[in-house]
């Protein structure tokens, strides 16, 4: 029986080239969060299915879920994670009265979700979790919305190649009840669902959708889609100028446009999120290249999401979870990794050039390694000619040469393969 050399459908091998664009974009993310003043902490891979069935839409909760069995071959009560803020969640309640608040934590973790792997979607993935939990007022909103961005910043990126858009849920149900007069919860439901898609439907598509759902006029919602400030749905609907909803949300983009964020910024009503959980700001990093239009992640606040863990007061909650492939997509797309992939590491080859200094190439390894230098020993005799071609083709910096003459002598020689001097070092 011969096995395939492939990865699992869905699933990708890291070989090292790649490990290092990947470790670039997980040290990047966590060089930000630490900048905050998050800490990071990690989950276990497994978790109760009940956590995932009582706060997400059918298919995280449900299809996608990837259920693991006992050992007799039934299902058991536990799944493979397929995203962070449940878990997270949980692990809050179970320290919430003895942390001080607010709790700032982050993690960066694989997860695993049973769906159809397209590009940018694998069905393993790994993504960045961060969250403020314990503090409801705008300024933790304001901090998870500048995080972000900040994120986005560290990466160079040229100017207008991402945009930050905008909503708030209780605008969203605002704009509702007060301007559709939808006093269904289930037409809400079937509306917002259908509000997620708007961008992707095409319009007479997206209008047969509403009038099988019971929506009869569709200028009030191409209005409110078409919305790009704050200023647009106060002119556009009156009804909407002094609800509450839209204060708080006005305020927390006039603090964006203060600190300097205005341009990165815009109002998006087709920005529905897919949870049950998110109850206040919602927000999706848009990458603005052509040739990849797409959410490269999304978050918001979800303050409702500790109910289903008998916490009595509540734990005010908002976070965001960017993901290393979308990430990639955006660095490849705007041409930020060709010096990431031939960043070479500064490595010092030892040769061995005669079974009988063994022993001895080692110690020289040592001394270099605490000078924190990258060292490859020879594990297998090469004549010097050879070592130095194998040196070269591997990219390595410097090799050190180490023969009987050297070893009478009492020193090694080093000698750079860029510039090909040398010099001796005393042993």
């Amino acid at each position: 029986m011969q096995l395939s050399t492939k990865p699992p459908k869905g699933t990708s091998d890291w070989f090292p080239e790649e490990y290092k664009v990947r470790k670039y974009i997980f040290d990047t993310w966590r060089s930000v969060c630490q900048s905050y003043g998050f800490e990071e902490y990690l989950g276990p891979l497994v978790e109760s299915t009940d956590i995932w069935k009582a706060k997400s839409w059918e298919d995280v909760g449900g299809s996608e879920l990837t259920q693991i069995t006992n050992r007799e071959g039934k299902l058991s009560d536990l799944a493979i994670r397929p995203e962070m803020t449940p878990t997270v969640t949980r692990m809050v309640a179970s320290k919430w009265k003895e942390v001080e608040k607010p709790i700032k934590w982050f993690s960066i973790a694989n997860f695993y979700r049973n769906e159809k792997p397209q590009k940018g979607r694998n069905r393993e993935f790994w993504q960045l979790n961060a969250d403020i939990f314990g503090d409801e007022s705008e300024n933790s909103d304001i901090e998870i919305l500048t995080l972000s961005l900040e994120l986005m910043r560290a990466f160079a990126p040229p100017a207008g190649s991402y945009k930050l858009k905008l909503n708030h849920r209780g605008l969203i149900d605002s704009f509702l009840t007060q301007v559709l007069a939808i006093k269904k919860q289930e037409t809400k439901m079937n509306l917002m669902r259908l509000l997620d898609k708007y961008d992707k439907l095409p319009k007479e598509v997206f209008e047969k959708e509403l009038k099988s759902i019971g929506i009869k006029t569709p200028e009030p919602i191409h209005a409110f889609m078409s919305a790009r400030t704050t200023e647009d749905i106060r002119k556009e609907f009156l009804l909407l100028a002094g609800t509450e909803s839209l204060k708080q949300f006005a305020s927390i983009t006039e603090k964006l446009t203060d600190l300097w964020y205005e341009n990165e910024i815009e109002f998006s009503g087709s920005l529905i999120r897919g949870f049950d959980y998110y109850d206040g700001i919602i927000f999706e990093m848009f990458d603005q290249n052509p040739d990849n239009p797409r959410a490269l992640f999304w978050g918001g606040r979800y303050n409702g999401l500790a109910d289903i863990f008998w916490v009595k007061e509540g734990i005010p909650a908002v976070g965001f979870a960017p993901g290393d492939e979308t990430m990639k997509l955006f660095l490849e797309g705007h041409g930020l990794l060709s010096e990431i992939q031939n960043q070479k590491s500064e490595t010092v080859f030892i040769p061995l050039l005669d079974e009988a200094y063994f022993v001895d190439i080692q110690n020289i390894a040592t001394g270099l390694r605490s000078e924190w230098k990258n060292v490859i020993v020879g594990l297998s005799v090469r004549k010097i000619g050879k070592a130095i071609q194998y040196a070269k083709k591997k990219e390595y910096s410097e090799v050190v040469i180490y023969g009987k003459e050297e070893k009478q002598q009492g020193w090694y020689i080093l000698e750079n393969l860029q510039s090909w001097a040398q010099r001796s070092v005393d042993l």
